[in-house]
């Protein structure tokens, strides 16, 4: 990532969309490299397959409503459910399976590293008892709704708007506010109507069958 970084400055801005989706993989590679060397058992594999089998079905189908969907629902819960580590494989593989049915593209990475980060910071959250509060969950899901937006204007803007100035990229990121804000509320009404109860039974599993890898 360094050296892609002084590439960048050594060429003065030039290719920057090339060398940040170099760096997006870079900051993939640790997760999945740790994820593979890790002593998870099939429990584990299996609970974690099925949350992106939720995800996924939760964001295909509704593909057509923009920006609504129930797979950062799902990858929320995972997260608080299975940690930092395990949210942020669940929600980085459910960017690459899905876009298997939407399609992939150079999108791909940043939709891996912005639903990567959604489920890492939800299991952050797991560690406290803030995650036992439905009104800061609610909170949480609204506010990430507008992140992944967020990270998602950065890719549009370093890849569509030329030239690329202050004002351009501020308009960029005002031009995806109803589409952010319809993805905020989708997480605030799935987690209001279904947070407590799935997570119980999501707990309730993870305990029964000790889905929560070995160390």
């Amino acid at each position: 990532m360094a050296a892609f970084l002084t590439l960048v400055l050594l060429l003065k801005g030039q290719h920057y969309l090339l060398f940040s989706f170099m760096i997006l993989v870079c900051s993939l590679l640790p997760a999945y490299w740790r994820f593979e060397r890790d002593n998870i058992s099939t429990q584990t594999l299996m609970f974690i397959a099925v949350l992106i089998a939720l995800a996924v079905a939760g964001r295909v189908p509704l593909a057509s409503i923009p920006s609504v969907q129930a797979a950062s629902f799902v990858i929320i819960l995972g997260g608080v459910s299975l940690g930092p580590e395990l949210g942020f494989i669940t929600g980085s593989t459910t960017a690459l399976v899905s876009n298997m049915f939407l399609g992939q593209g150079p999108w791909t990475p940043w939709q891996m590293v912005a639903w990567g980060l959604m489920g890492l910071t939800a299991g952050l959250l797991a560690q406290t008892k803030i995650s036992h509060s439905l009104i800061f969950m609610i909170i949480f899901g609204f506010a990430w709704g507008f992140i992944f937006g967020w990270i998602m204007d950065l890719w549009y803007a370093l890849a569509y708007v030329s030239p690329l100035t202050i004002k351009s990229f501020l308009l960029a990121y005002a031009s995806s506010f109803p589409f952010d804000l319809n993805h905020a509320l989708s997480n605030a009404v799935l987690i209001t109507l279904f947070y407590k109860g799935w997570g119980k039974l999501f707990n309730r599993l993870v305990k029964k069958y000790r889905i929560l890898p070995t160390k």
